[in-house]
């Protein structure tokens, strides 16, 4: 029998994915419309079909944020994970009104770990491990690789395309940008979705409801997808204004760099299931890709502000989690 809180653990979870699409649309369509290669309508519904078929095609992720970071043994309370879902909803929704591309993936993976510690009251219940090889390392790798492939490609690019005019490059790469955007968006949804389905399994594996094994199951892979799908009909626009604009002006050729730059990146982790953040590597890759033409075509004051962001989005969710989970074991 379903118990209450399962119900608000399955609703916050695909809350916290439909906020995500919303949040996280800039990262697979802010480049294409503001190359103006697609309009705002034709990018959102792309992205939305395409993080939605995304979201269906892995859950290696999910079953790291299930089984690699926390002792999901250990927690067989409902409202850890309620804490967890709603600080990472409050920092996902923070971030959004400032216009601030944060990611949201680790802004869950840190409301879950403090979640988790304010519970057990010690350090043991974290996979520390799993956190350093799945969380740590691709958080520093993944922007650096990010910045690389979009600085390679563009700099590829101009030395292959510098005997060709700027009308023949804009009206190809019009086209070829499209396909990179769909990339984009595809990967976003193969590796984002899955972190709220590796959350609803931690859940149903908590109170024995996922059969003895900790798989996900297809009616949550859909559910996820769905909610996803949908947050990204709506679009994140003060997100899609500070990368795809504010950060640097991108022509058609340098979007397509750096989209597919950052889709590489993005699914090369999503096969070694690390849930890396989606907004970290389309926001480096498109700061390579003005850096690739000249260090002064990045704002860089704006980039250090993102790279604030990112810094602190961990330690911050982390103790939100942690306060949350404190009030609701006082009322326990």
């Amino acid at each position: 029998m379903l118990s209450v809180s399962l119900v608000v653990v399955v609703l916050l979870a695909l809350g916290f994915d439909f906020i995500n699409g919303f949040h996280d649309t800039a990262n697979s369509i802010a480049t294409s419309v503001s190359t103006r290669v697609l309009s705002p309508r034709q990018a959102i519904i792309m992205s939305a079909i395409l993080n939605f078929v995304g979201a269906l095609t892995s859950s290696k992720v999910a079953k790291t944020i299930s089984t690699g970071l926390v002792d999901g043994e250990m927690i067989k309370v409902q409202y850890v994970i309620i804490a967890t879902l709603i600080a990472a909803i409050i920092w996902d929704l923070i971030t959004w009104y400032f216009g601030i591309p944060s990611s949201s993936s680790h802004a869950l993976i840190g409301a879950l770990v403090g979640s988790s510690i304010a519970y057990s009251g010690g350090l043991s219940i974290v996979k520390w491990q799993g956190v350093l090889d799945k969380v740590i390392i691709p958080l520093i790798t993944s922007p650096v690789i990010g910045f690389g492939m979009g600085f390679l490609f563009m700099t590829l690019l101009y030395r292959l395309l510098r005997n060709l005019t700027p009308t023949f490059i804009n009206k190809w790469f019009s086209k070829l940008q499209i396909l990179s955007a769909a990339f984009m968006a595809y990967s976003h949804g193969n590796n984002d979705a899955q972190k709220s389905m590796g959350i609803i399994t931690l859940a149903l594996v908590g109170v024995g409801l996922n059969g003895g094994h900790t798989d996900v199951q297809p009616w949550v892979m859909i559910a996820c997808a769905i909610s996803m799908a949908l947050g990204t009909s709506i679009g994140g626009w003060k997100i899609i204004k500070t990368m795809g604009v504010n950060m640097i002006r991108l022509q058609p050729i340098g979007g397509f760099a750096a989209e597919t730059g950052a889709a590489i990146v993005i699914e090369t982790m999503t096969h070694f299931g690390a849930p890396v953040s989606t907004t970290h590597v389309i926001s480096t890759s498109i700061m390579g890709v003005g850096a690739s033409k000249r260090l002064s075509a990045v704002k860089w004051a704006l980039a250090r502000n993102i790279v604030w962001a990112w810094i602190i989005t961990i330690p911050i969710t982390a103790l939100m989690g942690a306060f949350i989970t404190t009030i609701f074991k006082l009322f326990a």
